[in-house]
């Protein structure tokens, strides 16, 4: 099933420029965001990435403007608020885990603390690990307890992992052994040049994974142009990439040298990936480019790597550039790294 959104008028918008991973094009001003307004969840600041806290009832925003910020969302009131940094944000270094974390993040990180790609961890008693990608002072994957008991959940940080130079990270994924995988996108204080040959399909990056003890290494075969959205199957053994470069999706075997990697053209530039209730992956992404940039959304199946549409929605003032998508009861919310809210479609 699909869903195809068409308006009626064209906004003129500039020709786009690669900033941090996406095309940022101006817009006109968009109309005010209302709360209770049910095609939009407002009090946003580029909500780049989202991940559900188990049990529904919350969601968990990156933001990846102004000041930064992580912000937990009330799924029944769309309510939401700034969970970290706060004056009661509470931090505890595990030291054992993450034995080469600098320390806290300072009050000039915490000024600006913009957020990027997230993921959670499930935990016992509705304690669960929190990894973002921060962008700033220092380039880390922030890693925070969430407790999902109190109303709203609370965020301890607890630790960090800086990412070696010149990675420039997009996205995490946890591992069951208290591991990670993170997407190289774009090296930071790359050359225009370079950024527009990985616009066009040159691999210039890939994934990297992390243990504690260990560090940091990339992993052999994983080379992508503009390595971004990443999930990971419930075994652990497979990964699923977006590459925002080469507008295309794959699958990877992680521990399996036998295995193949398989690949899928989508035709538009693919950005984050999360599971659908019904087994598939949600895909989303921008396709087309100035004047005619859309938001794009497939499901994937992990399987046959069937590629079926779900959306295709021009910009408009109020919403555009997509970069995720998750499923909330019946909705879709869906992201950007761009604006002040998440966009909502009726589920198909």
């Amino acid at each position: 099933m699909k869903i195809r959104v068409i308006v009626s008028s064209v906004i003129l918008l500039a020709l786009p420029v690669l900033i941090a991973g996406q095309a940022r094009a101006p817009q006109a001003p968009p109309a005010p965001c209302v709360a209770g307004n049910t095609q939009f969840v407002c009090g946003q600041n580029a909500p780049e990435d989202l991940v559900i806290v188990p049990g529904g009832e919350w969601v968990v925003a990156t933001s990846f403007a102004g000041s930064g910020g992580i912000q937990v969302i009330g799924v029944r009131d769309r309510r939401a608020i700034l969970a970290y940094p706060t004056a009661a944000s509470r931090e505890q270094l595990d030291k054992k885990t993450y034995d080469t974390c600098p320390g806290a993040p300072d009050a000039e990180q915490k000024s600006m603390f913009r957020t990027h790609g997230i993921a959670l961890r499930e935990g016992r008693n509705s304690v669960h690990t929190v990894y973002v990608v921060n962008h700033g002072k220092r380039e880390s994957i922030e890693v925070f307890e969430l407790d999902a008991k109190p109303r709203p959940p609370a965020l301890t940080w607890v630790g960090c992992v800086v990412a070696p130079d010149p990675v420039g990270l997009n996205e995490v994924v946890p591992l069951p052994d208290g591991g990670f995988i993170a997407t190289d996108f774009l090296a930071r204080n790359i050359s225009t040049e370079a950024r527009g040959r990985m616009m066009a399909g040159e691999s210039n990056g890939g994934l990297w994974e992390w243990h504690s003890g260990r560090g940091w290494k990339m992993i052999p075969g994983s080379e992508a142009a503009g390595a971004n959205g990443l999930e990971i199957s419930k075994d652990g053994k497979t990964l699923y990439v977006a590459a925002w470069g080469s507008q295309s999706f794959f699958r990877f075997p992680l521990g399996q040298p036998n295995a193949k990697r398989e690949s899928v053209p989508l035709g538009f530039r693919a950005d984050n990936v999360r599971w659908a209730p019904d087994g598939s992956l949600f895909v989303t992404g921008q396709g087309g480019n100035g004047p005619m940039q859309t938001t794009n959304i497939v499901k994937i199946h992990p399987d046959t790597l069937k590629v079926t549409e779900v959306l295709v929605r021009p910009n408009s003032p109020e919403f555009g550039a997509g970069t995720v998508t998750v499923q909330v009861g019946k909705e879709l919310w869906v992201g950007s790294y761009r604006g002040d809210r998440i966009a909502t479609f009726p589920a198909p």
